[in-house]
């Protein structure tokens, strides 16, 4: 490709700058919508399996009439006991609705001196004064729960009414980490008796039992040893956890690549009409250069060139803004879609994570529909003979 080329193909754009902006915008805005889709469900799935790595690999439960229902604490002693099953950690947690009923947050419960539940809540809770915590009755709030209280006038302390009909005045010690805020945005962390209280269980209940199995070999054997011991017993383990997120986000974000693609598919119909009308009043044009000495191949290298460059810059913008509209500006309104705006709003930042691979499949099934519909046009002109072309 030398210089006189490169220098007639800039000429070339600049001359017919005012018919490409229409396209170049609304590629930038096919690309920007579904790079943004691709950032959210990307970066949402990594903090997910990230959070999940720290869980335990198996959680009992139990199911009464289909309904959950407290666990008894003696089950897990007969958990210990089983062979190839390690770090039983009991668990109190559940969801409290706010008087007004309309929102609601998670009391998780948290035995410090458990070193299980301290590990999943490593992060959480590497900078709280332990000692400190539990002199008196004190929670940490998650971000999106510390701006409702005080929404609400609750500055130092929220008084929680119990199932029995008590109140318990709770102090609040501090906020929990912002960039833990995905996943405790609406948490409220408190001791694990204290929350047995608020949420109404006794002293021998808790809502499940985490534990390890070491040897991923023998998840089966254990997972059978379990349902045996009661008829009301469930398990879950973290794979099945981890593949129910991946469809819930696969799917959402399938749905929007699937209006990508009928969008973009319209959009290369009436690019090719477009195309066609132009050309059909530029022949003239087409002529001259064929008249002049340059080839079929070097007309169509020469469309093909002002077309890629065309996609390039509307794809490398699109990527751009929609990198700064996720990453930067935490993707107002979209987001809610994926993480919900019933509950408590959440202003949460997201990791930047971005997928090279889907990225460039994007790219391939934006670029060949539209160099499509330019070349197959230039083509049809190219082969007609220069002095009919420029009649």
């Amino acid at each position: 490709m030398n210089s006189p080329f490169l220098h007639f193909l800039t000429l070339q754009l600049f001359k017919e700058r005012h018919k490409h902006i229409s396209v170049i915008v609304i590629s930038i805005l096919l690309i920007f919508l579904l790079s943004t889709v691709l950032f959210l469900s990307s970066s949402i799935r990594f903090s997910l399996e990230q959070t999940l790595k720290a869980q335990p690999d198996f959680v009992v439960t139990r199911l009464q009439g289909g309904k959950g229902v407290p666990v008894p604490l003696t089950w897990s002693d007969e958990l210990v006991d089983i062979y190839g099953i390690t770090k039983v950690t009991p668990r109190v947690y559940g969801r409290y609705f706010f008087k007004t009923k309309e929102k609601s947050c998670l009391v998780v419960g948290v035995d410090f001196f458990e070193e299980q539940s301290h590990k999943v809540l490593e992060k959480v809770m590497k900078d709280i004064d332990v000692k400190e915590f539990l002199k008196t009755k004190q929670m940490l709030v998650g971000v999106g729960v510390k701006e409702y209280l005080k929404k609400h006038f609750y500055n130092k302390s929220y008084k929680f009414l119990t199932p029995k009909g008590e109140f318990v005045d709770v102090k609040i010690f501090n906020t929990l980490p912002k960039d833990t805020q995905l996943l405790t945005n609406d948490m409220i962390v408190m001791p694990i008796d204290l929350a047995r209280k608020v949420l109404g269980y006794r002293e021998d209940e808790v809502t499940d039992i985490g534990f390890n199995v070491p040897n991923p070999s023998e998840w089966e054997e254990i997972n059978d040893k379990l349902l045996a011991l009661h008829y009301d017993l469930q398990v879950v383990n973290k794979n099945e956890v981890k593949k129910s997120y991946q469809n819930l986000y696969n799917y959402k974000g399938g749905f929007f690549l699937i209006l990508f693609l009928i969008v973009l598919m319209t959009f290369s119909l009436i690019l090719y009409q477009r195309y066609n009308m132009v050309y059909s009043t530029e022949k003239r044009n087409i002529g001259l250069l064929r008249a002049l000495g340059w080839s079929i191949n070097d007309v169509l290298k020469l469309k093909f060139m002002e077309t890629f460059i065309i996609i390039v810059t509307s794809f490398i913008v699109g990527v751009f803004m929609a990198y700064v509209f996720v990453f930067i500006f935490d993707a107002p309104l979209l987001k809610n879609i994926f993480l919900g705006s019933q509950n408590i709003y959440n202003s949460v930042k997201f990791t930047p994570v971005v997928d090279m691979a889907t990225l460039s499949s994007i790219f391939l099934l934006y670029a060949l529909p539209f160099i499509t519909a330019v070349i197959i046009p230039v083509w049809r002109v190219s082969v007609t003979n220069p002095k009919e072309a420029m009649l």
